[in-house]
């Protein structure tokens, strides 16, 4: 159709332009909507083909002859060629559109631009208009009372929800593609690059982050079979000292101080030394990722993605019931430090806007009362256990401190060593984690969304059979050491009194 008949104006020249197409400013004849126009280059698939035809001879000699090289590099450009002819195809890049709009636009801080459909076909494509700025211009930002950071700490959260969450992301998130708007939203362009990430794939990568923060070795190198970076034949026992010696050192910092693109260099040479195959989308969500910190490094030099990104992966490592993850707490919660890694992934957790505490531990719960979880409920029982009697052990202790010195006096039965047969340092122990217990549950209590109610189904499992079982188990057990200890402070041979506290 000729443009007069579509358009009541364009711009007579391109106001964007990239190697496959050129953008126009234009306004709807019939509804005088501001609209952005996307044309093909003429010529360019043809330009395209020949490109790809000759790359991938030199992917076949890669293959064939450079040893060091031990990722499929034919894959890779056969990947990246179907991603680029993808983005040949407008009507599929404004499907994309949609769909990605449909999966992460319900976020008020993202916009996505409508299409508009009667006005696209194979190489045009007619979107809605951005008012905006590029994210790499920062003063530009700044000058509207935004805040660069803000809008990069957006795209992570958005980003992470792509790939872990739906596994539907944008693979080409340069700046040009990314806009802050006056109102200080983050506007996605350009979806002609995308890609998916398998969700067997996804869990393993939320596993794997929580593995590395907590130094599990062993543990990180079985995921690399669930991210299919290894075939399930190879023996991943002689990776773990690798691992163990890359991650030790840049383990020595916090988490916080952590950047993706060091733990990705670093990373990448461990896999040079090992049979490793690197599946095409995870190319893709390196390149990604390493985009975004690049733009959130421009901002703050000391920006670290990690330390924005872990609230997302605490957050769906405690509420998440698929087994994987499910397993993969189970597993963090029940090692040495259990109490110490269940509060500072509540902490973090927490940070997520999107933190549920009535979802926190469920998935564990659940399995923990049905018919697979007697394990763990030998293992729970034996942590009931030990918790319940820190809590009356520490009530005890309070009650001791607080009583006049001739109350004490009795109550030791002339020991001076205090009420019960216990030592300082196990009575420091014991006090640690009853505190540490109550901490974790004000960090539950005190979350936004927390309902007390959110209890009631628990109370509904424990008056089920299994329910009963385990709560006489463990107040069995309780009554047994609290009998035992009593039972030593009644046979211990009493000493002069002295001024020592419990």
């Amino acid at each position: 159709m000729p443009i007069e008949s579509l358009f009541s104006s364009i711009s007579p020249s391109p106001i964007a332009a990239a190697s496959l197409g050129q953008v126009y400013k234009a306004q709807l004849k019939y509804s005088g909507q501001t609209v952005a126009v996307k044309v093909q280059r003429p010529g360019i698939e043809e330009a395209i083909g020949l490109d790809f035809y000759l790359i991938r001879g030199l992917g076949f000699f890669i293959n064939k002859y450079v040893d060091i090289i031990t990722t499929d590099v034919i894959a890779l450009i056969d990947e990246f060629a179907r991603r680029v002819y993808q983005e040949l195809n407008y009507v599929q890049e404004g499907q994309n559109a949609r769909k990605f709009k449909k999966l992460y636009a319900d976020k008020e801080d993202i916009l996505v631009p409508d299409i508009y459909w009667n006005y696209t076909s194979g190489k045009v494509l007619t979107m809605e208009w951005v008012n905006g700025v590029k994210l790499n211009q920062q003063a530009a930002i700044e000058s509207q009372g935004l805040k660069v950071l803000d809008l990069v700490t957006t795209g992570i959260q958005c980003s992470l929800r792509q790939l872990l969450e739906y596994g539907y992301f944008h693979a080409d998130p340069h700046p040009g593609n990314l806009l802050a708007t006056p109102e200080g939203k983050l506007a996605f362009l350009d979806f002609g690059m995308m890609s998916e990430t398998p969700e067997d794939a996804r869990s393993a990568i939320v596993g794997h982050v929580v593995h590395m923060v907590n130094r599990d070795y062993e543990a990180m190198a079985r995921d690399y079979y669930a991210l299919d970076f290894l075939s399930t034949d190879v023996d991943v026992s002689p990776i773990v000292p690798a691992l163990r010696d890359f991650f030790d050192d840049a383990l020595n910092y916090t988490v916080s101080e952590l950047n993706f693109k060091t733990l990705v260099d670093g990373l990448g040479n461990v896999l040079y030394q090992y049979p490793f195959n690197v599946p095409a989308y995870y190319a893709l969500i390196l390149r990604s990722l390493t985009v975004l910190e690049g733009l959130a490094l421009y901002a703050d030099p000391n920006f670290k993605v990690l330390a924005a990104s872990y609230p997302y992966f605490a957050k769906r490592l405690l509420t998440d019931p698929n087994p994987y993850l499910r397993d993969a707490l189970i597993e963090l919660l029940f090692k040495d430090g259990r109490w110490n890694r269940l509060e500072d992934l509540l902490i973090e957790g927490r940070k997520d806007r999107d933190f549920s505490a009535k979802d926190a531990l469920q998935p564990v719960l659940r399995l923990l009362l049905g018919p697979d979880g007697e394990e763990l409920r030998n293992l729970t029982i034996k942590e009931a256990v030990r918790v319940t009697e820190a809590i009356v052990l520490g009530s005890v202790a309070d009650t001791y401190n607080s009583a006049p010195s001739f109350i004490q006096t009795l109550m030791i039965n002339g020991n001076g060593n205090g009420a019960l047969a216990i030592s300082t340092a196990d009575l420091e122990a014991t006090m640690e984690l009853r505190n540490q217990v109550f901490r974790i549950w004000g960090l539950l209590s005190s979350s936004e969304n927390f309902d007390p109610a959110l209890l009631q189904p628990i109370l509904q499992v424990l008056q089920q059979p299994e329910g009963r079982s385990l709560g006489g188990r463990v107040v069995g057990g309780v009554t047994q050491r609290l009998a035992a200890r009593l039972l030593q402070q009644l046979l211990r041979t009493p000493t002069v009194p002295t001024s020592s506290s419990l």
